[in-house]
């Protein structure tokens, strides 16, 4: 939210500079979150100066140009050649110097340099009004008045506003400062707390009057819960035109584009005091009857921007009595807004019900300086004055006449919330005793009125527009803010309780698995559990019901996608080498429930490692990422998984790591079909672990210790010719189970298939590491463990001895 603060100073007479302001502001809860300056003429018009014309002659080179001497207050004056068809002698010109600084319309900027045109020096510009940034003009150049001196800034003759603009990070709650008003409010209280004492200038109504009672417009109201409170008046003989400059430029610093005068007005009074109004042509309303209903599901209506939408039935709309003129709080109609042709308006200002109002701007899409108030919350009681403040702003600016008195439907008048304050309270929440003086000059500053005191309290009741504050808590923390968080003192000794967890936590667990990918050059990223429908077309999807854009409608059903998009983004920007992790939740829909699990991904593409001078570059493989796994598991101390074959639809090539039919984790070289669409062109390895199985594995495992063995290890190699469908791991636990006592590892460390061995066979070379942790093996002993393998590799795998 932008707020200017010459508009805020209407409010308070406040003489601080901006910066000083700014802070108040942040330590009050409005969070300033940037400051910009504003020009309502690009430039301020420096450089520019009042001109004499002196002389004026044709051009000796030119038929179109003007050769003139114009004075601009210097001891000598300048030679200015000018194309305009309008420039003459005894004009007072604006004339831009040497070195001045001109904007476009379009914000281009340029510098005037000293030159010569058709072979005359020219010393400066005598200037047109696009030129300045005063109009669109470029006829001519712009001819001042007589009265003015050479030499005087063309800044002190034009009405030119410089501004500061504040960037406000206005919180969901805080509708009540969603107005300069309001911020001035806000400000007020500071101030006060730190014992400057400023009035708080309200708008004056009080010569509001009717001109005349000659156009009545009725209005029915038939659904008071979604609007509690609805007025509405007429003005006539009004001229719709420009704005004036001054209303112009307070919309153009906080970023809004002047319209006319009418809706200039609706805007101004909206961000002045924070209540939405909205302008319809008085001619177009049939009937004369404004009436405030919900229509029939699926009617038709063409709202501002000439966009026919469908309504639903809950829709609260604004109708006459043939159709529909406007949504509610949220978008007005193209058939009734006001138009160049307007005389006549209807003058709406109303409370709408804020849940309604949210609803309806989320069904359509539709995101409005009006509904963005409603749907958090307006004052209620603000809706009348409101109302007169902008018929008076209006007659003002476009003439014309009130011709109605005030209808005001407001059937059921809403209390003011009563809260009981008790000082106990304040003081062991704040944490530090707040006098009580301070708190009562607090609260009246804040406008919540005190209705009784108790020595253990305050009764107060809450002004209206604090739509947000409804308890006790609420009310210490409207003291805190004021009061200041940076006078609360700190501790200089902390206290904490130290809570006794278990090691096997799912959070412990997770860092620890997080160091140890770290520490092997991955990264951890962290991606939207939200995806595109494009990713996930199953019954079993969870979809949104009011997503926030089509991209993110559903809730992912794989952690795949998401870190593939991760990947294509570091791809684009050439980096090609990466190691990346994430924990994450993916969710499920089974008939009518729902279900998430987590998950932990792991994702290789690229080199293992940079490239340098001591070692060439080597590509990560399925081994790499199968190592990795296994180092996972083996921290966790989970072991005995059984592999077999993926069936994961994502992945060409890989394994499954189970037990007892229950997966633990799923590893591969990823489907080209998944990464064409992401424009992903090089290989992409990718593991995911089950992580709940995996954390329910880990809290039985139990931690082994074992002495150093004193005797030595010894090690024995046979190269054994297979049939290819023969996998290491069949030979691994096949060893294994052979001697289980003296057989400590068995490890593969050459593979040979091709020349000189038989079609369908391949040979494996197995190194086997035994030892004898009461004595030292023999050699007797070693012949008959090896003896004993030959014949069960033999007989159980079809195996011979190369």
């Amino acid at each position: 939210m932008n707020i200017s603060y010459n508009w805020l100073k209407q409010f308070l007479k406040l003489d601080w500079k901006p910066r000083q302001t700014a802070e108040l502001l942040t330590d009050l809860g409005l969070e300033v979150e940037g400051v910009t300056n504003f020009e309502s003429v690009k430039g301020s018009l420096k450089g520019v100066v009042v001109g004499h014309v002196l002389s004026c002659e044709k051009h000796p080179n030119a038929d179109r140009l003007k050769l003139t001497t114009v004075d601009i207050g210097l001891e000598q004056p300048l030679q200015i050649v000018c194309g305009a068809p309008n420039v003459a002698k005894d004009q007072k010109v604006p004339v831009a110097t040497i070195g001045t600084t001109l904007y476009t319309n379009d914000g281009n900027s340029w510098t005037l340099k000293k030159g010569k045109i058709r072979g005359e020096e020219s010393q400066g510009m005598i200037c047109a009004e696009d030129e300045l940034g005063l109009g669109e003009s470029h006829d001519g150049i712009l001819v001042l008045s007589d009265s003015l001196q050479p030499g005087t800034p063309c800044s002190e003759v034009f009405d030119i506003e410089n501004d500061t603009v504040f960037e406000i990070g206005l919180t969901p709650n805080r509708a009540d400062a969603m107005s300069h008003f309001g911020v001035a409010r806000d400000l007020r209280a500071g101030l006060t707390e730190r014992d400057i004492q400023l009035e708080l200038i309200t708008p004056p109504v009080s010569h509001f009057n009717v001109d005349n009672r000659s156009l009545k417009i009725d209005i029915i109201v038939e659904n008071s819960e979604l609007a509690p409170r609805y007025c509405g008046i007429t003005l006539n003989n009004l001229i719709v035109q420009s704005s004036p400059t001054w209303l112009q430029n307070r919309l153009k610093a906080i970023g809004l584009k002047p319209i006319n005068n009418i809706v200039d007005a609706t805007n101004y009074v909206l961000h002045e005091l924070g209540q939405p109004l909205h302008a319809f042509d008085a001619n177009r309303i049939h009937g004369k009857k404004v009436i405030v209903k919900t229509m029939p599901q699926g009617t038709k209506f063409m709202t501002l921007d000439g966009e026919e939408r469908e309504l639903h039935e809950e829709d609260l709309m604004i109708c006459d009595m043939e159709k529909p003129m406007c949504i509610a709080g949220v978008f007005g109609g193209i058939y009734s807004g006001v138009t160049e042709d307007t005389t006549s308006i209807f003058l709406e200002s109303a409370y709408f019900d804020p849940v309604s109002i949210r609803k309806t701007a989320k069904r359509h899409g539709l995101n409005t300086d009006a509904s963005f108030r409603f749907e958090r919350g307006i004052d209620i009681e603000n809706v009348e004055y409101a109302l007169k403040r902008a018929a008076i702003l209006i007659k003002e600016i476009a003439g014309g006449d009130i011709t109605s008195d005030i209808i005001d439907l407001y059937p059921k008048k809403k209390e003011d919330y009563q809260v009981f304050l008790a000082f106990d309270k304040i003081n062991n929440l704040i944490g530090q005793e707040i006098p009580k003086d301070s708190i009562k000059s607090i609260l009246a500053s804040l406008e919540i009125k005190v209705k009784n005191v108790t020595e253990s309290g305050l009764g107060v009741v809450i002004p209206s527009y604090r739509v947000d504050v409804q308890r006790e808590v609420d009310v210490i923390e409207e003291i805190l803010r004021v009061y200041g968080y940076n006078n609360i003192a700190f501790e200089k000794k902390l206290n904490a309780s130290i809570a006794t967890t278990s090691k096997f936590e799912d959070y412990k667990i997770q860092n620890t698995i997080g160091d140890l990918l770290v520490s092997q050059g991955f990264f951890e990223i962290l991606t939207n559990s939200l995806t595109s429908p494009e990713y996930e077309r199953t019954q079993e999807t969870v979809t949104l019901l009011n997503p926030l854009s089509s991209d993110l409608s559903v809730l992912r059903r794989s952690m795949v996608h998401s870190g593939l998009e991760v990947i294509s983004h570091n791809l684009n920007r050439k980096r090609p080498d990466l190691k990346l992790f994430e924990f994450g939740k993916t969710y499920f829909k089974t008939g009518e429930s729902h279900d998430e699990r987590k998950h932990l991904s792991l994702y290789l593409t690229g080199n293992r490692n940079p490239e340098n001078w001591v070692r060439s570059t080597q590509k990560t493989d399925f081994f790499y990422l199968k190592s990795i796994v296994e180092n996972i598991l083996a921290r966790l101390g989970i072991g005995g998984l059984i592999s077999s074959p993926s069936e994961n639809s994502h992945i060409s090539e890989g394994v499954s790591l189970k037990r007892q039919e229950k997966e633990f984790v799923t590893l591969g070289i990823l489907n080209n079909s998944i990464l064409k669409p992401l424009g992903i062109k090089q290989e992409v390895l990718y593991a995911d672990f089950n992580w709940d199985n995996v954390i329910s594995l880990a809290r039985k495992g139990k931690i082994s210790h074992y002495e150093v063995p004193k005797y030595p290890e010894v090690k024995r190699d046979f190269a054994l010719l297979l049939d290819e469908k023969i996998t290491f791991d069949q030979v691994h636990d096949l060893g294994l189970k052979t001697e289980k006592k003296l057989i400590k590892n068995i490890t593969l460390f050459d593979v040979y298939t091709g020349k000189n061995l038989p079609d369908g066979k391949k040979s494996y070379a197995v190194s086997f590491t035994l030892q004898d942790e009461k004595g030292t093996l023999t050699d007797k002993q070693i012949d008959r463990i090896m003896t004993k393998l030959q014949r069960t590799y033999e007989t159980d795998l079809g195996a011979e001895l190369r």
